[in-house]
C-alpha cells in the first residue's frame, strides 16, 4: 500500500476496524472508504456487489463480523453462522470480481480444535472437534479462511487470512450479555467498586488459560502483513503468553482498586481449557506484540472508568 491507495475497511465502527483506521491514518493513508451497517448491509449480496463495482477499492481489510462471548455465541447460534458466512462470502467474492489488489481477512483463535496441542499452530486447523459453545462462529470463520485460500488457488487472488488471539482495547463491547471475558470483567469490577459490592462473580472455575492482545498491536500487525505476507496459509497473531481467567480477574481487581472478594461459579461454562497462539511464524517475519497486558488494561480502564 502507498499513501494514494484506496482502502476499504469493513467493520470500521468495531474495535478492530477502528484500530486499523487509526493506524492507516497515522501512516498517511487518507483515502479510506467506510460504510456503516445501515448504509451497507454486508449480508446482502447485491448491495455488496454494487458497492465494490462503484468504489473499486485497491485494498480491503475484512474486519466486519458478528462477534460475542460464550453466552452470545451459544445463544445466537444461527445468527452467528449465517451472518458471518454471508458477510465474508459477499465481500470476498466482490473483491475478486472488482479486481482488489489484496484482501486481509480477520478470523479468530476459536477456529482451532478444542483440545488441539498448545500453543496453537496454524497446522492444527481441521485436526479435531471444535468447542461446542462457539462452533457456529468458528465454522463460519474457517469458511472464510478457505474462501481466501481457494480464491487464491483458482483465481490468483492475493487474499490472506490472519488469526488474532483474544483482543481488548478502545471501542470494545462491554455489554455483559454478549461481551468477551476481559471487558466483561473490567465492567464487573468497576461497577462493584462504585456500588461497594462485597464480591465479584466470574463464570466457570477460573482455570482456563487465555491470551490477550491489545487491538492496537493487532492493527500494527495487519498493516505489516498487508505489505509483507502473501501466502495461502493462515497466520496467527498474538503475544505468545497466556494467563488464567482467575489471575486475570485478580489483575483487573488490582488495576481498578476493588477491595471485595472474587468468587467463581463452576455451574457456568468454562469454554476451551486453553487457547495460546503459536506466533513463531509472524515473529520470524519481523513482527512482535509491544503492549504488555497490565499496561494495556490500565490504559483501557482509564478510558472507560467513568462510563458505567
Amino acid at each position: 500500500m502507498d499513501k494514494n491507495s484506496k482502502v476499504y475497511v469493513a467493520g470500521h465502527r468495531g474495535m478492530v476496524g477502528s484500530a486499523i483506521i487509526r493506524k492507516l491514518h497515522a501512516s498517511g493513508i487518507k483515502n479510506v472508504i467506510v460504510r456503516s451497517s445501515a448504509e451497507l448491509d454486508l449480508r446482502n449480496q447485491q448491495d455488496v456487489s454494487n458497492f465494490f463495482a462503484a468504489e473499486k477499492p485497491d485494498y480491503v481489510f475484512l474486519a466486519a463480523a458478528k462477534v460475542g462471548g460464550i453466552h452470545a455465541n451459544n445463544t445466537y447460534r444461527a445468527e452467528f453462522i449465517y451472518d458471518n458466512l454471508m458477510i465474508e462470502a459477499n465481500v470476498i467474492h466482490s473483491a475478486y470480481l472488482s479486481g482488489v489488489k489484496k484482501l486481509l481477512f480477520l478470523g479468530s483463535s476459536c477456529i482451532y480444535p478444542k483440545l488441539a496441542t498448545q500453543p496453537l499452530n496454524e497446522a492444527s486447523l481441521l485436526t479435531g472437534t471444535l468447542e461446542y459453545t462457539n462452533e457456529p462462529y468458528a465454522i463460519a470463520k474457517i469458511a472464510g479462511i478457505k474462501l481466501c485460500e481457494n480464491y487464491r488457488l483458482q483465481y490468483g487472488c492475493d487474499f490472506i487470512s490472519v488469526m488474532p488471539t483474544n483482543l481488548y482495547g478502545p471501542n470494545d463491547n462491554y455489554d455483559l450479555n454478549n461481551s468477551h471475558v476481559l471487558p466483561a470483567l473490567l465492567r464487573k469490577f468497576i461497577t462493584a467498586k462504585l456500588q461497594n459490592e462485597p464480591f465479584v462473580e466470574i463464570w466457570g472455575t477460573g482455570s482456563p488459560r487465555r491470551e490477550f492482545l491489545h487491538v492496537d498491536d493487532l492493527a500494527e500487525a495487519c498493516m505489516f502483513l498487508m505489505s509483507s505476507y502473501s501466502e495461502k496459509e493462515l497466520i496467527n497473531i498474538g503475544t505468545g503468553e497466556d494467563i488464567t481467567i482467575l489471575d486475570l480477574a485478580y489483575l483487573i481487581k488490582g488495576i481498578v482498586g476493588y477491595d471485595g472478594e472474587i468468587k467463581t461459579n463452576p455451574q457456568m461454562p468454562d469454554g476451551t481449557p486453553r487457547k495460546l497462539m503459536d506466533v513463531t511464524k509472524v515473529n520470524k517475519l519481523g513482527w512482535k506484540a509491544n503492549i504488555p497486558l497490565e499496561e494495556g488494561i490500565r490504559n483501557v480502564y482509564n478510558e472507560v472508568k467513568d462510563r458505567f
